[in-house]
């Protein structure tokens, strides 16, 4: 009842709302403000409205083009300026402009392979993909737009039934014809105005495909004048022509094009424009989304609107209402919260197949379930994205008296998804990462996921997972290596191993969640060395071809708000494995017992400042331990070269220790504008062949400075770092996300 009462309220605000703003209850002009288009450069628009509002200028209708039609549309449903500024500042743009998936909503495995590959995007085979033909499909923006708009996502008309009368305008590429949008699915509108040509992929409306509508009309103030507008404030944000010397690489000849087409009816809507504001967007292009970009942006916006104070007091005598008038500034309604368990009436599935609801209904008990809270909500459109491969999935609660009516909507079926990624460090120099995730839509879901890696070091993987109605995911996987690695005694290197291995894996247990991942399984593994070539000791360790049998059993936590510059947040792994050659034992002995660790915490001291503390360490019980899985330290990470390697400040190549290694770690991480970090880190650690030596040896020290940049890349750094077990400086260069 009281949600219903809420919904009841919320209708007479809007009522109420748009009787105070229809201009034809009072004797005075109809306003209207016209947005152009510009990317984001259209920032700029909600500096403008910020003053406007401030001058207390009605609105009585809006239009805009591309971004203006994005900053116009969620004006004419409630917006108001503030709410803007807001809105565009906490959206995570490097985000919203991809088609990446939401960190929030995916496994931890999803957001590692999130953090590993460059460029990602979906491929279809044996059929034309209808939502292609743009580098970006458009999937989060369009999920954005479906988010802002609630209340306005059915088929409405923008004249009558918005807050404020809108428009806006697409190209239809068909016939390049101009595509006025006075009605229709307000979300849609908007994704159909702003899809830039080959950067997203257009709008497809009937046997229309329909594209930015820069390309036909970028400031359309005429469409405003048809819809009754008597006085006509515009804002632009194109900035000078170019000149023959200004254009010199593909971008900038790319920009140049898309400016000319851009210039349709321009100067003959500027001539019906009773204001025109043209804002100062040199520096930024239609691509600076960053957080200083968007800041700069509505700050000059508003300043050049306040530089024209005099001109937009003035526009209230023509108007026809005195200084004092004040419009009513509207606020957009927003989506009601589930915050009790409230009694299910019944449940619906679209664009759902049977099997899949079938699959629902059985994993959730559904039949039996009367009632829903926000954690079942969540576990129903977590799985129909994780379990049944959907990219979008909505759970919607509609009131009917004591109850609600549950409707689970889903989106398209994931397609094929391919991965790149590439990274370069001054060690192994370049290497590229392929991987390719094949959904298959079996009554049992199954994802295979290949993955191919090329490099010094060589690496092909399958894998294979199925989504059972159980909450485990049981993965069957194969993996095989050609392994390079260069092996360094004291700093300097001492010899080089060739090595095949070939892997194979079964995890009946594999509970892999948002921040948690549990596996338990059994691994075979063997080993063809190729070829040892350095010093005359190390040609006198034994290396010999060999298969073992081991069980697993791995724990993986991580809560860090971001995978490689954390500001909060924990990260902790954990792994038992039982090492033996026959099932039971290690060269007819005891099989080798393989414990490791490491938990690292990060301490916001500021919002730029951040301590993170690590401590991490492997033991191994056992007398013979092969070569292959001793101890070893040294590089930045866990497992690079070789899955046992630890990192260590101050060495960077790998280096063999102790049986019994234990280390600590104290990192400060300063934050320098947007996306600079510099490092510093301090390590040290203990080691013994026997446990209980561990403090009679000599303690590592390291030390360790690095600056990165944080590029749409990956991580861009150097490193210095220096310790006593080397007793020599290292340097290490290295660009792109690891793997």
């Amino acid at each position: 009842m009281k949600k219903i009462l809420m919904i009841i309220a919320a209708m007479l605000v809007y009522g109420a709302a748009n009787a105070q703003n229809d201009s034809t209850a009072i004797n005075r002009k109809r306003v209207a403000v016209v947005l152009s288009g510009g990317g984001a450069k259209g920032m700029a628009h909600i500096g403008v409205l910020k003053v406007l509002e401030k001058a207390g200028i009605p609105i009585d209708i809006i239009t805009g083009t591309s971004m203006g039609s994005i900053i116009g549309g969620l004006y004419a449903i409630g917006y108001n300026a503030n709410a803007l500024d807001s809105m565009v500042r906490k959206q995570d743009w490097s985000y919203v402009i991809t088609d990446k998936e939401n960190l929030r909503n995916q496994s931890l495995s999803d957001r590692k392979k999130q953090n590993t590959y460059l460029y990602t995007t979906g491929i279809t085979i044996g059929k034309r993909d209808m939502n292609a033909g743009g580098f970006i499909k458009g999937k989060n923006l369009t999920e954005l737009f479906q988010h802002l708009c609630i209340g306005y996502t059915d088929s409405l008309d923008f004249t009558h039934d918005l807050r404020i009368p809108f428009a806006c305008v697409a190209t239809n590429i068909i016939d390049n014809s101009e595509v006025d949008f006075h009605s229709g699915r307000l979300p849609q509108a908007m994704r159909a105005s702003m899809s830039i040509p080959a950067a997203f992929a257009p709008v497809r409306m009937g046997d229309m495909v329909l594209v930015d509508g820069g390309l036909k009309n970028n400031y359309p103030a005429d469409i405003a004048r048809q819809m009754g507008a008597d006085i006509i404030i515009g804002v632009t944000v194109q900035g000078a022509p170019k000149a023959a010397e200004d254009i010199g690489g593909t971008m900038s000849i790319l920009s140049q094009i898309i400016d000319v087409n851009c210039k349709n009816k321009v100067d003959e809507n500027l001539a019906i424009t009773d204001l025109h504001l043209q804002v100062n967007t040199k520096g930024y292009n239609s691509a600076s989304f960053t957080t200083a970009a968007i800041d700069t942006l509505i700050r000059r916006g508003e300043e050049l609107a306040m530089s024209h104070w005099g001109d937009i007091i003035a526009l209230k005598e023509r108007i026809g209402i005195d200084e004092t008038f004040r419009p009513t500034i509207l606020q957009p309604l927003r989506p009601q919260v589930l915050t009790e368990k409230l009694h299910v009436k019944s449940y619906t599935f679209e664009n759902m197949t049977a099997s899949a609801e079938r699959f629902l209904r059985q994993k959730f008990n559904l039949n039996k379930k009367d009632s829903i809270d926000a954690k079942l909500e969540q576990e129903l459109t977590t799985s129909m994205r994780i379990d049944l491969f959907y990219q979008t999935a909505e759970c919607r609660l509609v009131p009917d008296g004591d109850g609600v009516h549950v409707i689970l909507s889903a989106g398209n079926r994931k397609s094929v998804q391919l991965h790149a990624g590439v990274r370069y460090d001054s060690e192994e120099h370049a290497a590229v990462q392929l991987g390719l995730d094949i959904p298959m839509k079996t009554a049992v879901p199954v994802n295979t996921d290949i993955t191919l890696r090329l490099g010094k070091r060589i690496m092909a993987r399958g894998e294979f997972t199925i989504h059972p109605r159980s909450f485990t995911r049981p993965m069957l996987s194969y993996t095989f290596r050609k392994n390079d690695v260069d092996v360094y005694v004291n700093g300097d290197l001492d010899y080089n191993i060739r090595y095949h291995q070939s892997q194979a894996e079964i995890l009946p247990i594999n509970f892999d969640l948002r921040h948690f991942n549990l596996q338990m399984g059994v691994r075979w593994d063997y080993f063809h060395y190729k070829n040892k070539l350095g010093s005359e000791t190390s040609e006198q360790l034994p290396l010999k071809n060999q298969h073992y049998i081991s069980y697993h059993a791995r724990l993986d936590y991580n809560s860090q708000d971001s995978w490689y510059f954390p500001t909060r947040g924990a990260r902790f792994n954990a792994e038992y494995a039982y090492l033996t050659d026959n099932f039971v034992q290690m060269d007819s002995k005891t099989g080798i017992n393989d414990v490791s660790a490491n938990w690292r915490m990060s301490f916001p001291i500021n919002h730029r400042f951040t301590f993170q503390p690590m401590v991490y360490g492997r033991l191994l019980f056992g007398n013979s331990i092969p070569l292959i899985y001793a101890n070893t330290i040294g590089g930045d990470w866990f497992g690079h070269y070789i899955e046992q390697q630890m990192p260590f400040a101050g060495i960077g190549n790998i280096e063999y220790v102790n049986k019994n290694f234990v280390s600590a770690q104290l990192q400060a991480q300063e934050r320098i504008g947007s996306n600079h970090y510099i490092l510093l880190r301090l390590a040290g650690a203990i080691q013994a062949d026997k446990t209980w030596e561990l403090f009679d040896n000599r303690v590592l020290f390291g030390i360790q400075a690095a600056y990165y940049y944080n590029t749409i890349f990956g991580p861009l750094g150097a490193s210095i770092g220096y310790s006593n077990h080397t007793k020599k400086p290292y340097f290490f260069l290295d660009l792109g996300y690891e793997f």
